[in-house]
């Protein structure tokens, strides 16, 4: 797997968009690989991780299974204790390659790019919470805001509202980075921009949905293991093996050593107060308070 990390981040790395465009679809293909149905042969998964994806779209294929169902997997076991590490981490180098991405402004092509690493973002953040520690940090916040001016096309500011409430579930840490670099002011000036289209505008309608809600923290004072980051302390989740596992490889098994932290670690608001906050920038704050009581949409409450 290494091997194929190191191929993609190669290409990633280059500035060259055809590079870009390859590296991204061979980081697709791993996680795509990696997310499917364990009825595949050995073999069969070797040799789809390979070749170049998204070539045969009409290929049949095994059926996505959901991550709780795929933890006993060897690859994912083996992707999830590679991310841990700085050398291997996909995240880290889909950001920076976004980062070059937006520093070359808006085109017909790059926008393609862009929006298919923001969309691996997305998935990575899903498969390995600990990544979303990187918006944690001012500079790839801002990176997230920057992508919601209205330079940029609708369907990647559209993409980047998916991606920013990836980033921010069950990561207070995150939200109050958000907050701090004026992430309120961004969406809301967004939304009130007359040039703004409809399918963003309800995008941007549901992300403040997303944000009024219940605040919980991430990491429960109670029940706290020293060998398991906090993100997956929430709820029992088979994904804390891979954890305990990479723990156990870094500290040698011991127990004594403090808990490590984490992206979920950090204040939490009150609705109240989060209330607030947009109410400097939104008139219609209480009306989305009250529609969030009735019909508490999500579940209930967010990190």
């Amino acid at each position: 797997m290494e091997n194929l990390l190191s191929l993609a981040f190669d290409n990633l790395s280059s500035y060259d968009g055809p590079k870009i465009r390859k590296g991204l679809r061979q980081v697709e293909g791993l996680l795509a690989n990696i997310c499917l149905s364990r009825s595949q042969s050995k073999d069969r998964r070797a040799s789809t991780m390979i070749k170049d994806p998204g070539l045969s779209p009409e290929e049949e294929s095994p059926p996505p299974q959901m991550i709780p169902e795929i933890t006993d997997d060897p690859a994912f076991y083996e992707f999830f204790k590679l991310q841990e590490g700085f050398e291997w981490n996909v995240a880290m180098r889909l950001v920076s390659t976004l980062d070059r991405l937006v520093a070359r402004g808006a085109d017909g092509s790059n926008d393609l790019l862009i929006l298919s690493a923001l969309d691996l973002l997305q998935g990575l953040m899903l498969l390995h919470p600990p990544s979303k520690a990187l918006f944690s940090r001012e500079m790839y916040m801002n990176l997230l805001l920057d992508l919601l001016e209205p330079d940029f096309c609708p369907a990647i500011q559209s993409t980047t509202i998916v991606t920013l409430v990836t980033a921010l579930i069950d990561t207070p840490r995150n939200t109050r980075a958000f907050e701090n670099l004026d992430g309120l002011l961004t969406v809301t000036s967004l939304f009130r921009s007359r040039g703004t289209s409809r399918d963003v505008k309800l995008k941007l309608v549901e992300f403040l949905y997303f944000y009024l809600m219940p605040e919980t923290p991430s990491i429960p004072s109670a029940q706290a293991r020293a060998d398991v980051p906090g993100l997956l302390q929430r709820s029992p989740s088979k994904l804390a093996k891979a954890f305990a596992f990479g723990a156990a490889a870094k500290d040698g098994g011991g127990a004594s050593n403090p808990r490590p932290r984490s992206a979920g670690d950090g204040e939490t608001r009150t609705q109240e107060e989060k209330q607030a906050l947009l109410g400097r920038h939104l008139n219609s704050v209480q009306e989305l308070v009250e529609d969030l009581r009735q019909n508490t949409p999500f579940g209930g409450a967010v990190g």
